[in-house]
């Protein structure tokens, strides 16, 4: 018998919230406890006809290592294939040694990319010790997998080497990407590969070369023969000069479906996370300088959900690593350098006009989880990309998916102290609910209040006031004062800045007496404080 673990968490939506509107909904988790159920993460997945899991690849431990010697060591490879039933509370799992070769070795890769088309899984690239070449790899093949046949020569302890089949494809070597499919085209975007043993120093015990690209093809496969075709790729080395981030499907307001890249690391000319978003049509892809992604910037669970009577696309991101968190206390952000694991859940919503707006959500995991961890849906109201249509479900509560496995950390921060013991691979499986019939006013969206955190003071203002103000990326900055009527009365300040706080002291002793407007501008958003003289 299941055991139901006493939580459930609740996540709040509501229409009237916002200046711009969808259908009430709300989302909830409830963790359920499965005996036997492996610890894993930066895994592959698919889901055979009766709705079991295949779990193939990744590690089995925590955040790896910082020392080169001991990072992605061979040992915590999950070299099993795993099939979940959790309808009936069971696991089964066979050993793969006996494929051998590179697909012995592909197979127990981690930050490989995934797609399953029909009853095929396909398992392109991946990272890990290879026993063939005696050395760390980024494996230049793609594998498709037989699901079903897998995952019943697994249940059945038949022999399960013949439903793999794999070919080698150089422009497959890929870590840390993501891939999309639409319209009998693959979209392999970002990543990166890494050959010879991590090393955080920079140490030459490695080579790394990013894709910066978006690698487009079709992929003809007759059930014995895999063939490459129509391969082109597209390069921006600034903007897809990403790996280990969230690629999710989008419905855009003119009824396209495409893939919007959010986030990710590292940007070209420093450590730090993207914030901007870019977008991927059939046709173009779009880069978003207009808006700035705070809360989730590693990858992690993601649902995108979609509203077709308000034009309204939602993705919501479950846990993971942040640059960002808000306070809890002051809803004032507050950065964090070091991107560390976040319980957050938050919300980026594209409304009918393009436009964006990120919230974060009334609730949070019940512990730091979702890095490297997957959301599984159900076989219920998707389109054909995995996007949930919301306005199919019933005003009740509605089973849509799973989050499984992931990093569990004991401690936000843990690179530097990492000893083994203070993360490990997550077995938690937690079910996703929509429920259309409970509504509540407890996310916080994200604006320049929140953001920028501006204070003037002393307000009167006199010839030695005070401005503070976080400036939350690199970026020009400038403060503006305007009459009560909006006409410009001079620049206060006009300068490139770096992230981090900033105090700026001001005389303002030779302003007529009055009220006026001062706005903070950093070209993505601003804030208005207003000042009396």
């Amino acid at each position: 018998m299941k055991n139901l673990i006493v939580l459930s968490i609740i996540v709040f939506f509501f229409s009237k919230s916002y200046s711009q509107g969808f259908e009430n909904f709300s989302i909830e988790i409830e963790e359920v406890n499965i005996q036997d159920v492996p610890g894993v993460h930066s895994f592959a997945y698919g889901v055979d006809s009766s709705g079991k899991w295949l779990i193939i690849g990744g590690k089995v431990n925590g955040l790896h290592l910082r020392q080169p010697f001991m990072a992605f060591l061979d040992s915590t490879n999950n070299k099993k294939v795993y099939v979940i039933d959790e309808a009936n509370n069971q696991v089964w799992s066979t050993s793969l040694d006996i494929l051998g070769g590179y697909l012995f070795d592909q197979m127990q890769s981690t930050n490989m990319t995934f797609f399953q088309r029909g009853n095929t899984l396909y398992f392109i690239g991946g990272y890990g010790y290879s026993f063939t070449e005696a050395d760390h790899i980024t494996y230049p093949y793609i594998t498709a997998i037989d699901v079903n046949e897998l995952a019943n020569a697994v249940i059945n302890g038949n022999s399960v080497n013949q439903h793999f089949r794999q070919i080698e494809y150089q422009n497959f070597a890929v870590a840390g990407g993501q891939i999309g499919y639409l319209d009998s085209i693959f979209y392999l975007v970002g990543g990166n590969r890494f050959d010879g043993q991590y090393n955080p120093m920079g140490n030459p015990t490695y080579t790394q070369e990013y894709t910066d690209e978006i690698r487009k093809f079709k992929l003809n496969d007759d059930g014995n023969n895999l063939l490459i075709e129509n391969y082109i790729a597209i390069k921006d080395t600034d903007n897809l000069h990403r790996r280990d981030y969230n690629l999710a499907p989008q419905i855009f307001p003119n009824g396209e479906h495409g893939f919007t890249v959010f986030s990710g690391v590292f940007q070209r000319y420093v450590d730090l996370p993207f914030l901007n978003i870019v977008d991927i049509t059939p046709t173009n892809y779009t880069v978003n300088n207009n808006f700035n992604q705070y809360l989730s910037q590693y990858h992690s669970p993601k649902l995108p959900i979609y509203d077709s009577l308000n034009n309204a696309m939602h993705t919501i991101f479950f846990g993971g690593m942040s640059q960002y968190t808000l306070d809890t206390t002051t809803n004032l952000l507050i950065e964090d350098s070091d991107v560390p694991f976040v319980k957050t859940i938050s919300r980026i919503t594209r409304f009918f006009n393009d436009s964006l707006e990120e919230v974060k959500l009334g609730i949070e995991m019940p512990r730091l989880l979702g890095s490297g961890a997957e959301f599984i849906p159900t076989n219920l109201t998707y389109y054909d990309d995995e996007i949930l249509k919301i306005n199919t479900l019933p005003n009740t509560k509605t089973l849509v998916g799973y989050i499984y496995g992931g990093i569990e950390s004991s401690l936000a921060n843990i690179f530097f102290i990492n000893d083994n013991t203070q993360s490990d691979a997550s077995s938690a499986i937690f079910k996703v609910f929509v429920n259309k019939s409970q509504t509540s006013a407890e996310n916080i969206q994200l604006n320049p209040e929140n953001i920028f955190g501006l204070k003037v003071y002393p307000n009167p203002v006199t010839e030695n006031t005070i401005v503070e103000f976080f400036n939350p990326n690199p970026s020009e900055i400038s403060l503006i004062l305007f009459d009560i009527n909006g006409k410009k009365e001079r620049t206060v300040f006009l300068s490139e800045l770096e992230m981090g706080k900033k105090k700026i002291s001001v005389n303002f002793s030779d302003i007529k007496k009055g009220t006026y407007n001062l706005v903070l501008d950093n070209g993505v958003y601003k804030s208005v404080v207003k000042l009396s003289r």
